[in-house]
Formats: structure tokens, C-alpha cells, sequence
């Protein structure tokens, strides 16, 4: 038997003895097979782990004299392990257990099981960590090789963690002191590690030690990273500061990641599924080989639109969910709608940090920190991910998770050969399912005795459909809602429709398919044909029963049985009650149908309707958040036929809100032609995208709104563009672009007092945050002289606020909080809950700087509480930050620090600036602890 090494240089031996593994290079393909040991790995997978981007030439040539030379090696080894060739590719014929990199996975995993002792989990895992002797293919050369690096250190810190953690439960101090100093040495930015020893040190009586070396962490975190530690680090370091007795369990070092649910997000599985069977195995033999892979474990499904990409991973995921302990994740991309552009990473990643139950304010800014926070989550936890319907590897890319354990499955229209190539992603082509297959689809939807009663026509059908699943299965389903037709009358009548598509002729099989929809589009009561067709509008990625009511101009009861009639055809999908989508060939079907069946007057109302509706609703989800909100522009009608959202409170508002964000996105950036929904819903959408931290999107529906106000040429919705767009940038803390579009605001809202009242309001913000004081409070007084004279109560009190603020931070506490008072009151018979949130953080503030730190504690309260109606976690956050300097006042450290580890959690995942400013604050408190002990 050979023992194979990979962690150090590449190394076998054979009865102890050391076998020449000649060249790096040679030593590359070696590693290459070992990595997948006893499981075959395509040519064009050792090419791009070996060279990469940068053959040489005669590639294949020169991999196949490296794996003779391999093979000679092990022939004269006198042992059994060799190379073989198969179909699929070569393979190391070997026991993984005789591969150090394997029988470490092996061991991790042992040691990982919840059912394991802590003396076994110890032993295990020591036994684990004592299998490392250097860097993996410490010698090789070459992208793959430091992939493989990087992926297996990463894999030895953990163990080291569980290891240490588990001896520290077995109260075995004196082991981790012993090992982990070198470790740490090597890794010296690695707080799991530094937190356990300092644990360690802590239980043995050594907290000066512990003490030293976290001022040393914290240091190298300060000059490396720009970063404090994290907050279990922190209250660790507390701990030891108060002199506090050894934790039992010690305390747990993690990553501050909020405590993540199990999505189970996988569409119904196919009813009636049948055939795939050789690749129903080839996606198992990809999960089975996954625990010993080094690469990410993924499966690219390709092959033909309609062919049963979808069907087989949805049937497969749902087989092996309970191999996926931690949940299963899908997104349909739409990488090929026909109405709409593909889904972008970063949507497909929030909504993936969505479904583990992330708030959204703690999502961070950008694709590159949410790619991170999404694979944070998934390391360590074993999590499928279905990615159906990709256009390209970039867009797949980012979705993929990037630790051992968890698996990836891919459909696309295109063969993604990068991803392969890249990612080590297992290529799967769908092809045509056989005759047979075919008609054992029909037969699990229809019954054996009735095929065997008409085979001929089975045959036909068969024929007809191209033996395409998707229009086998609305034929089927149109002879299960018929069972006294004849299957003979059927294949009659698609053997007509398809020769009546003259349009539509041609080879492609997507003719055959067309042929299909065709055929079942007539079968339809004419009503549910109508909204078949006006479907083809819709540019969201799915709809909901309401908006179906309102594209159809019908009402929500009659719509209802109209979308249960598409979907027992086969033509729509209810994926999630009361919400309904399409394969992407329907829907360009019903894009094509629409195009050629209504008038440009017809597909207009539908539309007029349908974006009707979501204005109208957004704007009653809004009311109901903001009761006292001042709305720029008038609605247009609720068009004809159209029943509004009912939503009966704010938490039924923000429901909304979630549910319908992507299609908002979509219906918002398709609804040219409609300027006056455009301007109303941009302002809506912006107000609710700023509460959800979701900056970006508020900018750009701004944007979309802002070009609407200047093609329709009105001077008010243009000034309240620019009012928006101003305070979007003040809010994400681009003053030069905020004071610019204040300014346009400023002057085209001449004549206009309560819009020049608002925008007074705006810039008093404006110059707070830039420090510039005494302006702002003259913006202060100049809003609430335009509010007073216009009657405009709500603004009124706003601008009192402003004004209380305003004196406060110039230090005239007491005029600060006469302001306030009114203000509150105002608000209070007013109903006005938003502002008394507002007011309420300013006359803590003032108070707290009186030294009435009993007020203003419960001033704060009460605010924090009223943000969170709001969900409006930003200025939560940010009263929390001053709750927590009047708690460190009034003499009470521990919850000061409570409220700025809260509020520094909120901002650190939303990327905002604040985030700096609360840990400059935990400094401060952290040095004046250390000085009083």
C-alpha cells in the first residue's frame, strides 16, 4: 500500500519507503488525482488545476507523459494503487484513507459530531491536527495549488478552535497553553485562536497574560486591518478586567453573524417525475464524493430550454434535502426572460442573506462584504444550493459557497464551461429523455392502462412534443383534466396546431414547443387565455394574485380560479400561496402571444393597470409607515378595474413592502411611458429603501423618478426630485452631491412655502452632519417660519424639533429642550409617531447634557422603541449610541457598553461610517475601565 502526503511537499511512500515523484509539475497531476482520490477527473479539469490560463503547447501531450510516468511509479511500487482510464476521466484507484488531506477531512468530521464526547471530539481532532507537516503542495506552482492552500489552512485553523474549545471544556488548560502560542504565531490576525488561549490562560490563573495578549490582538488588528476585535473578544476582555471567575463552557469565539434560521427554500418537487436515471446517479456520485473533495462541490446542469433542467434539480435537491441539515437555498436567475433582465448576484445573495433571517440593516454595502457575510454563514454548515436558470459564470459566481460541506447546483441554457474549468464544477448535459422515458412520464401523470389502451396515439404525442418534458407535461396534464377524451383526439389536435404555427416554423425544438403552448393556449376559457397573455407583460419575476387581478382588469375573486386554471394546464406555477410564476419559454410565448393578439390600446390599459396597482399600494404600504408624510405629487387615478392592496397595519405594510422588493425593482425601471407613477413611486420606494439600509436602490429609483419629473416638464415634481435626491446623499454621506441637489431644490421651489419649508429642513440636516452648526439652526428657523405661515402643522412640529436639536448641539440645553417640549406635544395630538421618535432623540440629548439622566434614559427608550415600529434600524442604532453615553454618565459602564456593541453591530453590517465613531466610543470606555481597576 502507498501512503500518499499532500500537507508539506507532495510526497508517497511505500512501506515506509519514499517513491520519486519526479518534476513539480509531475508532482501537480499527482496532487490533481489525490485531491479526488478513487473518483475520476476530467482531462480538461487536470489541464486548467495544473496550468491554468497558460498551456503550453501540445497540452494533452504533456499531461499524458506525466500520468505514464505516475503510473511507471506506482508499478514498481509493487502495489495495488494505479491509474486507470475511464469515461469520465482518469483516476487514482486508492483508499482516501491513504491520503493525509482525506483522512484529515475524515477525522474533522468525526470530531464535528453533536452525538461525540469531549474526550473523543479531543482525541479525534488531535489526531487530525497531528496529520499537518507543512503549507498542502507546499512546492507546486500555480492558482489551483494556492487555492487548495488557502481552503486547507482555513480547515486546520477551525480544528485547532474545536479542538482547543473542547479541551478547555475538559478543564485540560495546560495543552492548549502549550500548542497554541505557535499557531497563533503563524496566524497572528485569527481571534478564534487568541480567544482560546486567552480562555486558557484565564482558567489557569494567568490573567495579566490573557490581558497583555489582548491588548497585543488589538493592536495588530489597529495596524493590519484598520479593525477592533470582535465583540465576544471584547466581552471576554471585560471579563478578565473584573477579575470574573473562568466561563463554564468557556466562551465561545465566533464571528459576530447573527444565529442563522434553515431556509428551506426549494419550489414543490415535480409531481409525477420520471426517467433521469443515469443522471439522478451523477448528481449523487457528486454529493457522495463532495466529503472528500478539496474544490468546491458543484454540478453544472446544462442542455436545451424546456429540456427538464429545472425538474431534475428541484427532484434531485428535494431526494437529498435531508443530507442538507442547514437548510437549501434557490433562486430562479432568469437568465433567459424574456421580459426582464437576469437577477444580479447582489440581489440573488440578499435574498439568500434574507432567508437565513439577516435583517436587512445588517447587510453590508456592496457585492464583495455581502458575497463575504453570505459565505460566512455557510462555512461550517452543510447548506444545497440550487441555482437554476444562470445565463453565465459571472453571474453564478458569486452564489457559490465557499467552504467543504455544502453544494452547488447549477442550470443554464449554456454549458458555463468556465465554471467547470474554474470551480472544478461537475458538467452534466441534459439531453432528450428516450421514447421510453418519455412515455413513462405520460404514464405517471395518466395512468399505465390508459396508454396501453392507445399506443399509436401515445407514440404520436410522443413525436409531436419532440419529447421535450415541459410539453409532454402540458399535454398530459390537459388529458388529465379530460379523462374521456381519447388520447387519439388530442394528438389530433396538436398534430394541427403544429402545422397551423406558420410563424413559428423551423427546426428548433423550441418550434415543437410553441406548438404545445399553442395548442393548450386554445384549450383555455377565454378569460384565463386573456390573462395568459397579458402576462407576457409583467416584468417582475413573479405575481401575485392581486396584481394578476389588476393586469386583467378583473376582480381578485374572479382572477383566482382564472390562475388555478393556468396552473392545472401547466401554464403557471403557484411556487408560494397566493404567488405565481412561469417557465421562461411561457413567458415568452405569452410575450409573443400578446404582441400578436391585443391591440397597442389593450397591452397599454394592462399595463396602466398593473403598475397602477403597485403605485397605489406602495403608496397605501407608505401612508401607513408615514401618516404624516407630505406627498410630493398627486397620484393618476386607480385605473378602471383595479382593487388596491388592502393592508390593514404597519407590520402588514412592511410585509408588503418585502414581498413585492424585487418586482418593485423590475416594474420601476420597465414602466417608460408612465412618468406620472413614475415620480409618486420613486419617492415611495426611495423612503422605503432608506429604512431597509438599501441606499443604493433608493438612489437609483430616485434617478428613475428624477428623469420622469424632467420629461413631464413640471417645475414642482422636478424641485421635489432634487429635495429627494439631496437627501438620499445626505444619508449616505455624499454632502458635495447632497448640497447640489438641495441647492436646485432651493430654487425651484420658489413661490412654493412648504417646499421651500421641507428643503429649509433638508439643508438644517445637511449642515449637522458637516459640523456646521449656527447654519443649521438658521435653516431651523427659517423651515419653521415657512410651516407656521403656510398652517402646516406636521412640519410645524418637525421644524421645532430641528430647532431643539439645533440649540443643543450649541450647547443651550435649556432652550433645547423648551423646543422639544413643543414639539412633542404637537406631534402627540398630531398622532405623529415618526416625529415623536424624532424629537424624542433630541430631548435626550438635551438632557443628558443638563445631567436629568433619569429623563433622558427614558426619552431614549421610548425612541428606540418608536424606530423599531418603524423599522427604521438605522436611527435606532444611532439613538442607541447616545442611550449609551448617558448610561457611561450616569455611572453604569456595563450598559453603556450593552447599547454601543448593539449600535456598532447595526452599523458595521450596513457599511456605515458611524461604525468608526462607536468603536473610537468602546475605546474610550475600555481605557477608563482599565484605569479605575
Amino acid at each position: 500500500m502507498v501512503e500518499f502526503r499532500l500537507f508539506g511537499e507532495v510526497e508517497a511512500l511505500a512501506t515506509g519507503r519514499p517513491l520519486d515523484v519526479g518534476t513539480p509539475r509531475q508532482q501537480a497531476v499527482l496532487a490533481a488525482l489525490l485531491v479526488d482520490a478513487g473518483r475520476p477527473v476530467t482531462v480538461e479539469t487536470l489541464i486548467d488545476r495544473i496550468w491554468g490560463d497558460n498551456p503550453p503547447a501540445e497540452t494533452r501531450n504533456v499531461l499524458y507523459s506525466h500520468l505514464s510516468r505516475i503510473r511507471q511509479m506506482l508499478k514498481k511500487s509493487g502495489t495495488d494503487e494505479r491509474v486507470e482510464r475511464r469515461h469520465a476521466g482518469y483516476v487514482l484507484t486508492v483508499d482516501p484513507d491513504r491520503v493525509d488531506l482525506h483522512r484529515f477531512a475524515r477525522l474533522v468530521d468525526r470530531g464535528r459530531d453533536p452525538q461525540s464526547s469531549d474526550t473523543d471530539r479531543a482525541r479525534v481532532l488531535a489526531e487530525a491536527l497531528g496529520l499537518w507537516r507543512g503549507t498542502p503542495l507546499a512546492a507546486l506552482p500555480g492558482d489551483w495549488a494556492g487555492q487548495i492552500r488557502s481552503s486547507w489552512q482555513r480547515r486546520r485553523l477551525d480544528a485547532a478552535v474545536q479542538w482547543a474549545q473542547a479541551e478547555l471544556r475538559l478543564g485540560r488548560t495546560a495543552a492548549v497553553i502549550a500548542t497554541l502560542p505557535d499557531l497563533v504565531a503563524e496566524h497572528p490576525l485569527v481571534e478564534p485562536l487568541e480567544g482560546c488561549l486567552m480562555e486558557a490562560l484565564r482558567a489557569a490563573g494567568r490573567a495579566a497574560e490573557a490581558l497583555d495578549r489582548y491588548a497585543a490582538l488589538r493592536e495588530r488588528l489597529a495596524d493590519e486591518l484598520g479593525t477592533d476585535p470582535g465583540p465576544e473578544l471584547r466581552a471576554l476582555h471585560q471579563t478578565l478586567l473584573r477579575g470574573g471567575e473562568p466561563a463554564t463552557p468557556p466562551v465561545r469565539i465566533v464571528a459576530a453573524l447573527p444565529e442563522p434560521v434553515s431556509p428551506a427554500q426549494l419550489p414543490p418537487d415535480v409531481s409525477g417525475f420520471s426517467g433521469r436515471t443515469a443522471e439522478v446517479a451523477e448528481l449523487d456520485a457528486v454529493l457522495d464524493g463532495a466529503s472528500s473533495s478539496a474544490s468546491i462541490s458543484a454540478a453544472a446542469v446544462s442542455g436545451t430550454a424546456g429540456i427538464g433542467k429545472t425538474a431534475l434539480a428541484v427532484h434531485w435537491a428535494h431526494r437529498v434535502a435531508d443530507r442538507f441539515r442547514d437548510g437549501q437555498l434557490y433562486v430562479n436567475l432568469q437568465g433567459f426572460d424574456a421580459t426582464g433582465a437576469p437577477v444580479q448576484p447582489a440581489e440573488a445573495v440578499h435574498r439568500f442573506l434574507d432567508a437565513f433571517g439577516v435583517p436587512a440593516e445588517r447587510i453590508p454595502d456592496g457585492l464583495e462584504a455581502q458575497v463575504g457575510l453570505y459565505r460566512s454563514l455557510l462555512a461550517n454548515r452543510r447548506v444545497l444550493v440550487v441555482l437554476d436558470n444562470a445565463h453565465d459564470e459571472e453571474q453564478v459566481r458569486p452564489l457559490l459557497p465557499g467552504a467543504r460541506g455544502c453544494m452547488a447546483v447549477v442550470t443554464s441554457r449554456n454549458r458555463l464551461t468556465g465554471l467547470v474549468t474554474t470551480t472544478g464544477a461537475h458538467p452534466l448535459t441534459l439531453d432528450l429523455p428516450s421514447a421510453a422515458e418519455a412515455r413513462e412520464l405520460m404514464a405517471r401523470r395518466l395512468g399505465a392502462d390508459r396508454l396501453a389502451a392507445e399506443p399509436d396515439a401515445v407514440d404520436e404525442i410522443v413525436r409531436l412534443c419532440a419529447r421535450l418534458p415541459l410539453a409532454l407535461a402540458i399535454v398530459a396534464a390537459r388529458a388529465a383534466m379530460n379523462p374521456g377524451f381519447g388520447l387519439g383526439v388530442l394528438a389530433a389536435e396538436l398534430r394541427a396546431a403544429r402545422g397551423g404555427l406558420d410563424e413559428f416554423a423551423g427546426a428548433d425544438r423550441t418550434t415543437d414547443a410553441r406548438a404545445v403552448f399553442s395548442w393548450s393556449y386554445r384549450q383555455l376559457d377565454p378569460a384565463a387565455g386573456t390573462l395568459f397573455r397579458l402576462l407576457g407583460l409583467h416584468a417582475g419575476p413573479d405575481i401575485a394574485t392581486a396584481a394578476a387581478a389588476a393586469l386583467c382588469g378583473r376582480p381578485p375573486r374572479e382572477t383566482r380560479p382564472l390562475l388555478a386554471e393556468l396552473c392545472r394546464g401547466h401554464l403557471l406555477t403557484e411556487h408560494v400561496p397566493g404567488r405565481y410564476t412561469c417557465h421562461d419559454l411561457l413567458r415568452a410565448y405569452a410575450t409573443e402571444l400578446t404582441h400578436n393578439v391585443d391591440t397597442d390600446a389593450e397591452r397599454r390599459a394592462a399595463l396602466a393597470r398593473v403598475i397602477g396597482y403597485y403605485t397605489h399600494s406602495a403608496d397605501a404600504a407608505d401612508l401607513l409607515l408615514n401618516p404624516y408624510r407630505d406627498n410630493p405629487a398627486p397620484l393618476p387615478a386607480v385605473p378602471g378595474g383595479v382593487d388596491v392592496a388592502r393592508l390593514d397595519d404597519r407590520a402588514h405594510a412592511l410585509a408588503w413592502f418585502r414581498a413585492e422588493y424585487p418586482v418593485l425593482l423590475a416594474v420601476i425601471r420597465q414602466a417608460s411611458g408612465f412618468d406620472d407613477h413614475l415620480c409618486p413611486l420613486g419617492w415611495i420606494l426611495s423612503r422605503f429603501f432608506g429604512y431597509q439600509g438599501h441606499w443604493r436602490d433608493s438612489i437609483t429609483v430616485l434617478g428613475i423618478a428624477s428623469a420622469a419629473a424632467h420629461r413631464l416638464g413640471d417645475p414642482h415634481l422636478i424641485a421635489v426630485a432634487h429635495r429627494s435626491l439631496g437627501n438620499a446623499h445626505v444619508r449616505s454621506g455624499n454632502f458635495t452631491d447632497a448640497e447640489t441637489y438641495l441647492g436646485r431644490a432651493l430654487r425651484a421651489y420658489a413661490g412654493d412655502p412648504v417646499g421651500e419649508a421641507h428643503t429649509q429642513r433638508s439643508l438644517c440636516w445637511l449642515r449637522d452632519r458637516q459640523g456646521r452648526h449656527e447654519e443649521s439652526l438658521e435653516h431651523a428657523q427659517r423651515a419653521l417660519e415657512l410651516f407656521e405661515a403656510a398652517g402646516h402643522r406636521p412640519g410645524q412640529a418637525r421644524a421645532l424639533n430641528a430647532v431643539g436639536w439645533s440649540h443643543a448641539v450649541l450647547g443651550r440645553y435649556a432652550d433645547a429642550v423648551a423646543y422639544c417640549d413643543r414639539a412633542l406635544a404637537l406631534q402627540r395630538e398630531l398622532g405623529d409617531r415618526l416625529g415623536q421618535a424624532e424629537t424624542g432623540d433630541s430631548l435626550g440629548y438635551a438632557l443628558h447634557r443638563l445631567g436629568e439622566h433619569t429623563r433622558a434614559i427614558e426619552s431614549y427608550r421610548a425612541t428606540i422603541d418608536l424606530y423599531r415600529e418603524f423599522d427604521d434600524r438605522y436611527n435606532e442604532a444611532d439613538t442607541m449610541v447616545s442611550l449609551a453615553e448617558v448610561h457611561r454618565a450616569a455611572g453604569d459602564p456595563d450598559a453603556a457598553r450593552v447599547m454601543w456593541l448593539a449600535a456598532l453591530d447595526i452599523f458595521t453590517q450596513m457599511g456605515h461610517p458611524d461604525a468608526d465613531t462607536t468603536r473610537a466610543n468602546l475605546d474610550r470606555l475600555d481605557a477608563e475601565t482599565v484605569g479605575s481597576s
